[in-house]
């Protein structure tokens, strides 16, 4: 499949993606993929064993401590899996040919930006707006 290669559009100069930029991009994602989905499988296999909660006693307090664990366990793990669909839609857009275009305004993202932050969907504008909502 042809990939475009958006242009970022920057003061310093036209940079474009290349394709091995691209294919780096994407195996970056892969790789964090993969290691979350490893996260996500130990956290759950702790949360089903109990492994979270084990080692307190059984007053109050203790119960407390107990279930505030578990509650930041079953955060993380979501968090974790957010975090795996955010890169499996970043992974698509690549594929597609659309990776580093704003999904409001369709300018291009910026090359600094996606750099730091690979699963970015929004320009820095776009972003700044939509937080400020």
């Amino acid at each position: 499949m042809a990939m475009h290669a958006p242009r970022t559009g920057t003061a310093a100069g036209d940079n474009t993606w290349t394709a091995a930029e691209l294919d780096e991009v994407r195996k970056r994602l892969v790789r964090e993929i993969e290691e979350l989905k490893a996260e996500v499988a130990r956290m759950e296999e702790q949360l089903a064993s109990g492994e979270v909660s084990q080692g307190a006693g059984d007053d109050t307090a203790d119960a407390g401590a107990k279930a505030f664990e578990r509650e930041r366990e079953i955060a993380l793990t979501l968090n974790a899996r957010d975090l795996i669909a955010q890169n499996e839609r970043a992974i698509a857009r690549v594929d597609a040919g659309t990776y580093g275009e704003c999904e409001s305004c369709h300018k291009p993202i910026g090359k600094e930006r996606l750099l730091a932050f690979p699963r970015a969907t929004l320009c820095v504008t776009c972003k700044q707006r939509e937080e400020r909502r």
